[in-house]
């Protein structure tokens, strides 16, 4: 999965926006003004993705390329590195994850806006 094939992936799912906030290299996805996904636009390739703690334990142990969230909370975040090694079923998967799981927490109005578009 390229860079071009992860951002429409992320944008395609419901409410999504898209951002810069840190620096220009640093794409970040919201859902209901909370971040979801995170992606590097300069050098190799990876997404930090929110994640359940202990499937994020799960999926370190399995994978080398699955490795804490990078710059951020490493119970509930992982940095997922783009090396071809992770198959992009499994990166679609974890993506859905992260998006359900802020998506979730937001207050039950905002997921019905986003809901109702």
């Amino acid at each position: 999965m390229n860079i071009e094939e992860l951002r429409e992936y992320c944008i395609s799912k419901k409410g999504v926006t898209e951002c810069f906030p840190f620096d220009e290299v640093t794409l970040v996805f919201k859902v209901g003004g909370k971040m979801f996904a995170l992606t590097n636009l300069d050098g190799e390739l990876s997404i930090n993705l929110k994640c359940d703690p202990e499937r994020a334990i799960e999926l370190r142990e399995q994978y080398p390329s699955i490795i804490p969230g990078y710059h951020m909370n490493k119970i509930h975040w992982n940095t997922v590195l783009m090396d071809g090694t992770i198959p992009n079923a499994l990166v679609r998967e974890l993506t859905d994850l992260s998006y359900k799981l802020v998506f979730d927490s937001l207050p039950k109005t905002k997921r019905a806006s986003i809901i109702n578009g």
